[in-house]
């Protein structure tokens, strides 16, 4: 292969090297172990404590109204999601992780993310904008979901009014950027949210670890972050597959490819989401339960799992018609069913969707793999 025909795919070969170094064994940064577990700590006290006073006067009252509720459930998300956002930035700063590159459409990603959290957006009656240009870039497709549900949390808690997300391509040198805009709605520096959270320290260490260059500047009317993605890919070189391009990267070795990823559970008996839990234990996975498929669509009013795993007896006409409607809003929503007893695992097209379908006793051997594929599938373009 001709170094015309890379700089023509790539652009900057020096920057290209140069992302390859940091794809490799380099070590991550070191993490201020101090102030990250004092920031864990702030993070996940103060939802908490608030959560603890909703108990306490609901143990008093025996009364909850659905506000109150709802605000429970936001303030248990939030410490749970710190604690979640702690695992992954521990994971990548031990800086032992290669990354496995393959072709990924930057701009479909960034709007299946959006469209995901597009009701929880809708609810903080925030402004959403999005101008997003084909753009195609090499990346490892867990460490690019990481960075864009980092970049996510850490926006959306921020953003006061509107938010802007922007795919954009500069030819020369060629680089695909992904810029994040965020409004105030106040110059009173003290009224805004405090930017440097966990969540934001996990886009720092994802970005880093990818060699993608990271951006933010803050003024008194809005927050702009810019990430720069070195390895964008201009042309398909006729008769080379990107797999044989980036022939020197090893395999990955994530242990928790894609952790953070949200999944619901659909299960009305104890034992089958016992087993459920126990099956994807070690994958890193946020689950939330519910035992009916009004519970589930009560769920899905304020946010949009990734996956829905359910009972296949509660899959009715009900179940359809909500799949139906979640799918119209994100077709990336994976499906798969627990059958009542045996050890099959399968997948089966209904109105042109397909649901994979795994036999009760093969849950342990057979849940994490066929999540994996589903999930993964969302990634890709």
């Amino acid at each position: 292969m001709e170094l015309t025909d890379l700089t023509k795919r790539y652009g900057d070969l020096g920057d290209l090297e140069r992302a390859d170094d940091v794809s490799s064994d380099r070590p991550a940064p070191v993490v201020d172990q101090g102030a990250l577990a004092a920031e864990l700590g702030g993070e996940i006290a103060g939802p908490l404590t608030s959560a603890l006073a909703r108990v306490t006067a609901l143990s008093t009252t025996g009364r909850i109204d659905r506000s109150g509720l709802l605000a429970l459930r936001r303030e248990i998300e939030a410490a749970r999601r710190a604690g979640m956002i702690a695992q992954q930035l521990g994971r990548l700063a031990r800086g032992r992780i290669r990354q496995s590159p393959e072709l990924i459409s930057l701009s479909n990603v960034v709007r299946e993310a959006l469209a995901q959290r597009a009701r929880e957006i809708h609810g903080r009656q925030i402004e959403l904008r999005q101008v997003l240009q084909p753009a195609q870039v090499m990346a490892d497709g867990s460490f690019l979901f990481t960075l864009m549900q980092a970049l996510l949390d850490w926006s959306v808690d921020q953003a006061r009014g509107r938010l802007e997300y922007r795919v954009e391509v500069r030819q020369w040198p060629l680089r695909a950027h992904l810029t994040c805009r965020l409004g105030h709605q106040t110059k009173d520096a003290d009224a805004l949210p405090r930017a440097d959270t966990m969540a934001w320290r996990l886009v720092e260490q994802a970005s880093h670890s990818m060699g993608l260059v990271l951006q933010r500047t803050d003024t008194a009317d809005e927050t702009r972050v810019s990430i720069e993605f070195p390895r964008t890919v201009n042309e398909m070189i006729e008769g080379v597959s990107a797999v044989e391009l980036d022939d020197g990267f090893g395999h990955s070795i994530n242990s928790k490819p894609l952790a953070g990823s949200h999944v619901l559970v659909v299960a009305s008996r104890r034992e089958v989401r016992t087993l459920i839990r126990d099956a994807v234990r070690s994958m890193g996975l946020m689950l939330d339960f519910t035992t009916s498929v009004d519970e589930a669509r009560e769920f899905c009013r304020s946010s949009l799992p990734h996956a829905i795993v359910y009972e296949s007896g509660l899959g009715g006409e009900r179940f359809q018609a909500l799949r139906r409607e979640l799918l119209a809003e994100v077709p990336s929503v994976a499906f798969i069913a627990i059958g009542e007893d045996g050890n099959d695992h399968e997948s089966s097209v209904r109105d042109g969707q397909t649901t994979t379908r795994i036999g009760r006793e093969a849950i342990q051997a057979a849940l994490p793999s066929a999540l994996l594929f589903e999930l993964s599938r969302g990634i890709e373009a």
